[in-house]
């Protein structure tokens, strides 16, 4: 684990840390029905997951973000970078995209349970459908960003397109790839909840539905603030992929930034003339 990630991660921390022991003591007191102690929460949290309950609940929640995200990430990315590369092609389903991205995702709920049920596998697929765009869209741009002296170096040389994609326009598309990830993964987890509120008897959104329709003000504001953990613990996570696989791009200049990677490691696998 690298100085620069720990520090990153020490500047995030701080305030959150502060923010809950404000929430701790300012709410020891409170009386109010709706927003009661924050200990009381955090304890009511701790006692559905000692129990088991709301353990499995959040298995099933994190197994269909992963799934959901994870098969975005591979589709997104692999259509991202054939787009990009190909002008013609990026300029014809550029309307479609456009009209894709502007449909919202959440609309396709009802047709979606209608269709696949109401077990793991509409949720999964309502995942991927919504985090699919923003690395799919963030791929092309990253492809579209690259330098074009350096593709057309790359071509000059009659460098193969396998070669030229693992060592040029991934490299220099991946921090906008990364990018995307990190905007689909907060996309991924408000599609999880929302699905498994309209249509699911098991996960984290149906938790919060039967303990708000009980009244069990506690147990909601338990099942929400474990939903914000979810996200922040799977976004410390990416932080930390985001470092190992750029690692090289945070420590460059601004000036530098650029796809001097990809021709360095060129240069190793090309035999000169």
């Amino acid at each position: 684990m690298s100085r620069t990630f720990l520090v990153s991660a020490l500047k995030q921390l701080w305030l959150p840390v502060l923010v809950i022991v404000l929430l701790w003591v300012g709410t020891a007191r409170s009386t109010n029905f709706y927003f009661p102690p924050f200990g009381d929460m955090i304890g009511a949290m701790w006692a559905n997951l000692a129990q088991g309950g709301l353990l499995e609940d959040l298995w099933f929640s994190l197994k269909n973000i992963l799934a959901g995200l994870g098969l975005a990430i591979v589709v997104g990315v692999l259509a991202g970078l054939i787009i990009g590369e190909h002008r013609r092609l990026r300029e014809s389903l550029g309307p479609i995209l456009d009209f894709a991205r502007a449909t919202p995702t959440v609309a396709f709920v009802p047709v979606i349970i209608l269709t696949l049920g109401i077990g793991a596998t509409p949720k999964i697929f309502l995942i991927f459908l919504g985090s699919l765009w923003p690395i799919l869209l963030n791929t092309i741009s990253g492809v579209e960003g690259i330098n074009p002296a350096v593709l057309e170096t790359a071509r000059s040389y009659r460098i193969p397109w396998q070669l030229r994609l693992r060592r040029v326009i991934l490299p220099g598309a991946t921090p906008q790839i990364v990018a995307g990830v990190r905007i689909a993964l907060s996309v991924a987890v408000v599609l999880m909840v929302v699905s498994e509120i309209y249509g699911s008897p098991v996960g984290l959104g149906n938790f919060i539905l039967q303990s708000g329709s009980s009244f069990a003000v506690t147990d909601t504001w338990a099942g929400t603030i474990l939903i914000g953990l979810l996200g922040y613990g799977l976004s410390v996570v990416l932080l930390a992929v985001e470092h190992v696989l750029l690692g090289w791009y945070f420590q460059r200049p601004p000036r530098v930034r650029r796809n001097t990677q990809g021709l360095a490691l060129l240069e190793r696998e090309v035999p000169t003339r």
